[in-house]
């Protein structure tokens, strides 16, 4: 007599009832029982920036996705663990007597490598594993093998690989019913995970007591933790997540079909707030609250049916369906080239430009170690100011404050501060802007965020590095009135019309009417009893002409993060010493880095520890040659190098 199917369906970035192909395909197991799982996953907790507002609308999501399963099945509901996969599951799939393990593919490096190690654990206990991809239009790992094996670097190459991969599949309908999730009782030791380093510390305002009540929780019912548990600050943001939020948002929306039909991205305005210009569907496609094949096919069937009745409709790659493409095209990129898709250290498809503040790499993993060089003073100093919104420009500092506390900007608001920071301004590496946005996106997806950071910066997908957004221009395009800068600039909210962009050039009868003087470099809240805001970081004329000029001289010599020269440290033999950048003398390091101090950094690994980018260990070494020269603890990501984790805790 066979025996009926246990399984456990494993919930990461799905949280969603609807079109959901792995958890129909657990379903299609007709399960005695069924249990819905979230493990607790230290990395995110621990090792990966994430912000206190991208982790309240995870816990939004979790909690209404548990809601709903209970909305099927009133025994049932969304059992958080609190123990990373890599080892409790090996554990839970004994104690509970599962017989098939399924979930959602994930193609993150770092996802990756934790269901390779959980997929060969289920197989050595005889479970069965399933994996369905449900992520994007396409599986991605199809898209590259369709591709050659390469990375799809433009949207005509994916829908090339997507054609051969072939249609975008219908979506799937929800479930009605959802089997009982049997008994939950556990007799399994927790293996608490290791904290250090805790990269998300500085959000915290009280200690971190997620796994400290054990693996079913403070009450035992495997409740969805608090940001109290967390020990984290309350969130600011006001988007609220969940799969019933963005259904109930969505319907509104495409009820206006003609808004739908003929949406065209480039044309909505990012200084439009309350409500914003666009859908604001992004988080929820990234945590997967929002299936983007039914996305898809919704706005797809309004816009066929248009095309029909000869009604205006915007088409690819600027349409809705082609916003969906541009994540499609990044996820497959990020497929094919894994780690080194988020740094410019080894990867062939990105440009080597000598920027500021270069990521230091370990030559013998071909990773980056998790520190930036600081190879100028004062380039740290304007990278911490546009961080903190306060360059002096208003335009860029409204984005970045915007950023900060709703944990979402527009796309050309992204467009803007990406540009100001690397090749249209400070010429500071994108990968630092990739991650100060992989902390406070609340939509952040390490595809994504990785693939705009490239294309903003000119080092992959885009090469018209001449067009630059001015930080005055640009913004007065879409908001002369300076109504953007008012809300998220209220130092500046009574500065007339005229200056609002540029109050540094207002009168001073003018500063003293608006309530505001212009002075001091963004540290002083006050200068004599009178609200304070900056002067400009730099004449922006100026330093965009040294980023044209070096921009111009970095794809002339033409070298790549593959490059023998990037890779050797030559690279600086070159570039004259005047170039943009830390070009200076004749003996660079690997990647960019100013070849001051040495640039590897290893450290001791255990037999069972995954080969990813390491913890560097900290040196205070000073070069006699360099001495601004110095160090920076580079928190380490799941975004930008998608995280590093060790086998033993997870």
């Amino acid at each position: 007599m066979s025996i009926k199917p246990r399984v456990i369906y494993w919930f990461r970035t799905d949280l969603r009832l609807h079109d959901s192909p792995a958890l129909q395909a657990a379903l299609d197991l007709k399960p005695s029982v069924l249990y819905p799982i979230w493990a607790w996953d230290s990395h995110y907790v621990y090792h990966a920036r994430v912000g206190v507002n991208r982790w309240q609308f995870l816990l939004d999501c979790m909690n209404d996705v548990s809601q709903s399963i209970t909305k099927l099945n009133e025994k049932s509901r969304l059992l958080v663990l609190r123990e990373p996969a890599v080892t409790l599951l090996p554990k839970l799939l004994k104690a509970w007597k599962i017989t098939h393990l399924v979930f959602e593919k994930d193609t993150d490096a770092y996802g990756r490598q934790r269901d390779e190690r959980v997929i060969a654990a289920a197989e050595k206990l005889g479970v069965e594993v399933i994996t369905r991809s449900g992520r994007t239009l396409w599986d991605s790992d199809d898209v590259v093998k369709a591709h050659d094996g390469k990375p799809t670097m433009s949207i005509t190459q994916l829908q090339k690989a997507g054609a051969k991969v072939g249609l975008i599949a219908p979506p799937i309908d929800t479930p009605k019913s959802l089997p009982d999730p049997g008994d939950t009782a556990l007799d399994i030791e927790q293996e608490q995970p290791d904290s250090k380093p805790d990269v998300n510390d500085k959000e915290r305002q009280g200690e971190e007591k997620s796994y400290s009540s054990g693996i079913s929780g403070p009450n035992g019912d495997f409740a969805v933790p608090t940001l109290q548990e967390l020990g984290l600050k309350p969130a600011t943001t006001p988007h609220r997540g969940g799969e019933t939020v963005i259904l109930e948002r969505l319907e509104r929306i495409l009820a206006d079909e003609d808004y739908t039909a003929t949406f065209e991205k480039p044309k909505t305005s990012p200084a439009q707030f309350e409500p914003q210009s666009t859908f604001l569907t992004s988080p929820y496609l990234h945590f997967g609250a929002l299936s983007c094949r039914y996305f898809y096919h919704r706005v797809e069937t309004i816009v066929s049916s248009r095309r029909k009745a000869k009604k205006a409709v915007s088409e690819p790659p600027t349409s809705l369906t082609g916003q969906l493409l541009f994540r499609d095209m990044y996820f497959a990129a990020q497929a094919a080239l894994g780690w080194k898709f988020g740094q410019t250290y080894n990867n062939d498809h990105c440009r080597f430009i000598p920027w500021h503040l270069p990521s230091k790499v370990d030559t013998k993993t071909g990773l980056v170690t998790g520190e930036y060089e600081i190879d100028d003073q004062a380039k740290e100093t304007e990278f911490q100011r546009w961080r903190n919104g306060k360059t002096g420009f208003p335009w860029i500092d409204a984005i970045m404050r915007q950023l900060r506390q709703e944990g979402w900007i527009h796309h050309l608001a992204r467009h803007s501060v990406a540009c100001f920071l690397t090749r249209g301004g400070c010429y500071i590496s994108w990968e630092r802007g990739a991650e100060v946005f992989e902390e406070w996106l609340i939509d952040h997806e390490a595809a994504c965020n990785i693939g705009n950071w490239n294309w903003l910066s000119c080092v992959s997908f885009y090469s018209q590095f001449y067009r630059c957004y001015s930080p005055v221009a640009f913004g007065k395009k879409w908001d002369p009135e300076g109504d953007y800068i008012r809300r998220y600039v209220p130092e500046l909210k009574d500065m007339p019309k005229k200056w609002i962009y540029e109050p540094h050039k207002a009168p001073i009868a003018d500063q003293k009417k608006a309530g505001v003087v212009i002075k001091g470099g963004g540290t002083e809240e006050e200068i004599g009893g009178v609200t304070a805001y900056p002067k400009p970081i730099f004449d922006f004329n100026t330093q965009r002409d040294i980023c044209l000029d070096g921009m111009k001289n970095a794809y002339r010599i033409g070298l790549y993060g593959n490059s023998p020269k990037v890779l050797d440290g030559t690279w600086k033999e070159l570039f004259a010493d005047g170039a943009a950048g830390p070009t200076e003398g004749q003996r660079g390091g690997p990647g960019g880095t100013t070849g001051a101090e040495d640039a590897d950094m290893h450290q001791h690994h255990d037999e069972d520890e995954v080969t990813t980018p390491k913890k560097s260990v900290e040196r205070e070494k000073r070069s006699t040659k360099s001495p601004a020269v110095k160090n920076h603890k580079r928190e380490r990501s799941q975004g930008t190098l998608d995280g590093a984790f060790k086998k033993a805790k997870g």
